[in-house]
């Protein structure tokens, strides 16, 4: 029952059952440190998992450990990053894939590219989770250039890449402002089976927005199978305030009012592009709506 409220994000039903229990197995300690880090409560999971290393009859074992690690790198909290890792070679476990592939994601998310890397080298086995931990790892501390050298090499070794793969390719691309780059790996997503989803299109988006194409940005969100998130009109409407758009942002701002009236950063990016222009009933409009929206927060001029 715990696993089943964690999985559907009810996790405060699932501590209520896990606080209940008389006695509680490794069992119940790692589905809760599980569910903590899969719905984004990071510091409640190292919370747990602090109390179960105080737990002397228990130890924790290869499923703590690859529930422990999400949380872990959330926080970039590497001194226990190196303590799990330290565990894992005493108890060795360092041969599993899935918690080798924990610790490449926790050392990249966690800045430590260069371990990441090394640790992914020295796996005898490798699956296509591994290959994305070290490609989005790589994306995200900007190193672009190696994230698409290890795609490359993925594809020389035939691994099948997924979804996931291409959000961190894209993201690599997107780092590097390799607009064409990325333009192609976006359609050629088709050749290896996959659709493209909104995580993708979202990608693209700040791609195309980043290098001034807001004519692309706005095909490419009409053409969309899905609905335009606030995530996306977002990164559409900043990208239209970096080029001074204002007839275009306008618009945008419109669209994004109507998907999230509280996100208060779309109408300042909006106020200010207006008082840049000394556009002043403009840009007095723009709070006017805020405080309709009770989007207010403190407007900062730039």
């Amino acid at each position: 029952m715990m696993y089943g409220y964690c999985h559907h994000g009810d996790v405060q039903s699932a501590r209520s059952l896990f606080d209940a229990m008389a006695e509680k197995n490794l069992i119940s300690w790692n589905v809760m440190i599980w569910g903590y880090s899969q719905n984004k409560q990071p510091h409640e999971a190292l919370k747990l998992f602090h109390e179960l290393q105080s737990n002397m009859s228990l130890e924790p074992d290869g499923v703590t450990v690859v529930s422990i690690l999400p949380a872990i790198a959330d926080l970039g909290a590497l001194d226990l990053g190196l303590w799990v890792h330290k565990f894992v070679r005493r108890k060795k476990l360092d041969r599993v894939i899935n918690i080798c592939t924990a610790l490449v994601d926790m050392y990249a998310k966690c800045g430590e590219t260069t371990e990441a890397k090394r640790l992914f080298d020295e796996m005898p086995e490798k699956e296509t989770a591994s290959w994305n931990a070290l490609i989005n790892g790589f994306a995200v501390n900007g190193r672009g250039k190696e994230a698409l050298e290890v795609f490359l090499e993925m594809q020389c070794k035939k691994i099948m890449p997924n979804n996931i793969t291409f959000i961190g390719v894209l993201s690599a691309c997107n780092h590097c402002g390799l607009v064409e780059e990325g333009k192609r790996w976006f359609k050629g997503m088709e050749g290896f089976g996959l659709i493209p989803q909104i995580e993708h299109y979202g990608c693209m988006v700040d791609l195309l927005g980043r290098a001034g194409c807001l004519e692309e940005v706005e095909k490419l969100i009409e053409s969309m199978p899905y609905d335009a998130n606030g995530i996306i009109l977002s990164s559409f409407l900043f990208a239209c305030g970096h080029s001074e758009d204002v007839t275009r942002a306008n618009k945008v701002l419109k669209k994004a009012v109507k998907v999230e009236p509280w996100n208060d950063g779309n109408y300042v990016m909006l106020r200010n592009l207006y008082v840049k222009k000394r556009r002043w009933s403009d840009a007095e409009e723009i709070k006017r709506l805020m405080r309709k929206n009770r989007a207010i927060k403190r407007l900062v001029v730039v």
